[in-house]
C-alpha cells in the first residue's frame, strides 16, 4: 500500500496527495519477449557500488517476493458470506475517485492462475493480506466457512507452487461491523477481538504459513485514518484538513496507534506461547518509512529533522524496541498519548521476530516549532515541523542511497533486528504502456541498495517489490499503477499482461545478471506478440 504527501499550502506538506492525476488514454504496446538485454541507463540513476550485480551476490536464504492486499486485488466483495470493511465503506464514500473494490481484479476467483503466473516470474513468496471482514464478517464469533477455504485453497496454491506465503492481518480494513459497534482501533475493545482474529489464522493457516506480519504500516494509518482523514476510517477534526463527519485529530491518532501495538504485542505473545513451538513461524509488524531530510543545515532545520524523525518511525519503533514512545513525543503531546502500564511495556518491548519496512520517497524538513504554542494542535502540529515532499504527479525520483540510508540507520539505532522491506515500487499512470522502464530503473537501484547495506552488516532479509499486479491503490482508485503486471479492467476476462518490469525481474530472479551500463533493450523492434497471446507464452522467459 502505497501513501503520499500532499502539498496543502505553499510548500507546507500534508499526507495523501495526489488528487490531481488524470488517467492516461490506454496504449498497449506489444512486447517482444524471445530476449531481453537487461541494461539499465545511467541517465538520472546515481550509481552506488551495487551497480552490478546478480541473485547469487544475496546472502543464502534471502527472499524475494512481491505483494498484493485483499481489498485491493481480492473482489468478490459481496460474495460467500463477506461483510464490508471500513475500506469498502470509505471507497463507497467515493474517496477512491469514484473506484471500489467490489471487482478490483477478481483474484478471488483468479488465484490459480495469478500463483502459476507467480511461480512462472520465479518469485520466492508472495505477501497478501487476510481480509478479517471475510474470513470473520462480524468481526467476533462464528468463522466463515467460504472465507476459510479460499485462504486455504489459496495457501496450497502457493505451497505446491514452491512460493512462500507470507500473511498480513490487517491493512486498513477491519470490520465495519466493529467499526459501528464501538470505533474500531480507537477502542481497547479491539485488541482482544483482534487476538482473536489472529488465534483463528494462526490455527488454520499456520501449518502452512511461516511469517505473519500483525498491522500494516500502523504510523501511517494512524495518521491517515485518524488524523488527515485521508485514509479508512475517515476520522479527523477541524481545523487541521477536513471537517470528517466525527473524530478528534488532537487524540484518537495517538489512541489508534497504541491500540494497535497493544493488539500487535497481545497478537505476538498468543503466536509464541500456543503455535510457535510448534509451527516454527515468525511475527513481525511493518512501518513506513520516509527518508527524511532537513530542508536547510541550520540547527533548527536539524533538531526538526530529529522530531520528524521521532514522530514518524520512533512512535512506533521506539516502543517495541525499549518499551515506550520517544521522550520527544511524551513532552509534546503531553496527556494526549497514551501511556504503558508496567506489564504492557514489558509485552510490546520486543513482541517482533521481524520488522517489515515499506519505503518509497522523501522528504523535507523545516523547523516549525511555533506550532508547538497553539492550543488546539493535531499530529503534525505536535512535531512542530513542515514537511516538504516531491510533488510530482507520477513517477519518484530514484534515490536508492536514501533506502540504504535508512537500513544502516534503523541498524545503528534498534540494535540490527531482522528486517524484510515489504513494500518498494516505482508509481506510474495505470494502462500508459507495457513498457515501463521507470519501474525497472527504480528497482535495480533499490534492490542494488539493499544488497549494499547487507554488506555494510545489515540484518536485511527478504525484499518484495509493491506490487505483483495493477489493483486499486489507496486514494488513486486505479488511476495509478504500482504492478508488474497490467490487468485489463476493461476485458471480462480481466487479462494479465507482463510489463517490462516482469520481465526484468524474471530475469533477475532466475540468475541472470543486471547492470547500469546502457539503456533497457528489448529484441530490436517491438513486433512480437499481440496482448491477446496466451499468457503461458507471454510468461516464457
Amino acid at each position: 500500500m502505497n501513501l503520499e504527501a500532499k502539498s496543502v499550502s505553499g510548500r507546507e506538506t500534508r499526507y495523501f496527495c495526489d488528487w490531481e492525476a488524470k488517467p492516461l488514454q490506454l496504449r498497449m504496446l506489444k512486447l517482444s519477449f524471445l530476449l531481453i538485454i537487461l541494461l539499465i541507463s545511467t541517465v538520472a540513476v546515481p550509481v552506488f557500488s551495487a551497480d552490478r550485480y546478480r541473485r547469487e551476490d544475496f546472502p543464502p536464504g534471502f527472499i524475494f517476493g512481491a505483494g498484493s492486499s485483499a481489498y485491493q486485488v481480492e473482489g468478490a466483495a459481496y460474495e460467500d458470506g463477506r461483510s464490508s470493511s471500513i475500506w469498502d465503506a470509505f471507497a463507497h464514500e467515493g474517496n477512491e475517485h469514484g473506484d471500489t473494490g467490489d471487482v478490483a481484479i477478481d483474484e478471488y476467483h483468479k488465484y490459480k492462475e495469478d500463483v502459476q503466473i507467480m511461480a512462472q516470474t520465479g518469485i520466492d513468496a508472495y505477501r497478501f493480506s487476510i481480509s478479517w471482514s471475510r474470513l470473520i464478517p462480524n468481526g467476533r464469533g462464528p468463522v466463515n466457512p467460504k472465507g476459510l477455504q479460499y485462504y486455504n485453497n489459496l495457501i496450497n496454491e502457493l505451497i505446491a507452487h514452491g512460493i512462500q506465503p507470507h500473511a498480513l492481518l490487517c491493512n486498513y480494513d477491519h470490520p465495519q461491523a466493529l467499526e459501528d459497534e464501538y470505533g474500531g482501533w480507537i477502542s481497547r475493545k479491539i485488541v482482544k477481538d483482534f487476538t482473536a482474529y489472529a488465534d483463528v489464522c494462526f490455527r488454520e493457516f499456520g501449518d502452512r504459513v511461516s511469517h505473519w506480519t500483525t498491522v500494516n504500516e500502523p504510523n501511517v494509518f494512524a495518521i491517515g485514518g485518524y488524523d488527515t482523514g485521508m485514509a479508512p476510517p475517515k476520522r479527523c477534526s477541524p481545523p487541521f484538513v477536513f471537517n470528517c463527519s466525527k473524530g478528534n485529530s488532537s487524540s484518537e491518532p495517538y489512541l489508534a496507534a497504541h491500540h494497535m501495538l497493544l493488539a500487535h504485542a497481545s497478537t505476538a505473545r498468543l503466536y509464541r506461547e500456543k503455535y510457535q513451538g510448534e509451527q516454527l513461524g515468525l511475527v513481525g509488524i511493518s512501518l513506513y518509512i520516509f527518508q527524511s531530510i532537513p530542508l536547510t543545515n541550520l540547527t533548527a532545520d536539524v533538531a526538526a529533522n530529529q522530531r520528524a524523525q521521532d514522530f514518524l518511525t520512533g512512535w512506533i519503533a521506539d516502543p517495541l524496541m525499549f518499551g515506550d514512545y520517544p521522550s520527544t513525543m511524551k513532552r509534546n503531546v503531553g496527556s494526549r498519548l497514551p501511556e504503558f502500564t508496567n506489564h504492557e511495556s514489558k509485552l510490546v518491548k520486543g513482541s517482533f521476530d521481524f520488522i517489515g519496512l515499506i519505503h518509497y520517497n522523501y522528504l523535507y524538513v523545516e523547523d516549525n516549532s511555533v506550532s508547538l504554542k497553539e492550543k488546539n494542535r493535531d499530529f503534525n502540529r505536535d512535531m512542530g515541523v513542515k514537511l516538504y515532499y516531491n510533488l510530482s504527479a507520477y513517477e519518484f525520483e530514484i534515490r536508492p542511497r536514501d533506502l540504504q540510508q535508512i537500513l544502516e540507520n534503523f541498524k545503528s539505532a534498534y540494535g540490527n533486528p531482522p528486517i524484510y522491506i515489504q513494500e518498494n515500487g516505482q508509481k506510474t499512470r495505470r494502462g500508459s504502456s507495457l513498457e515501463d522502464p521507470s519501474r525497472v530503473k527504480y528497482l535495480h537501484a533499490y534492490i542494488g541498495s539493499v544488497l549494499d547495506a547487507i554488506r555494510n552488516g545489515s540484518n536485511t532479509r527478504g525484499y518484495f517489490v509493491w506490487s505483483l499486479w495493477d489493483g486499486l491503490e489507496l486514494l488513486d482508485g486505479y488511476e495509478s499503477s504500482y504492478g508488474l503486471y497490467y490487468v485489463d479492467l476493461d476485458d471480462p476476462d480481466l487479462k494479465r499482461y507482463p510489463k517490462l518490469s516482469a520481465h526484468w525481474y524474471s530475469h533477475f530472479l532466475k540468475g541472470r545478471g543486471v547492470s547500469l551500463d546502457g539503456i533497457i533493450e528489448l529484441e530490436k523492434n517491438l513486433s512480437g506478440v499481440s496482448k491477446d497471446a496466451s499468457f503461458s507464452r507471454m510468461i516464457s522467459m
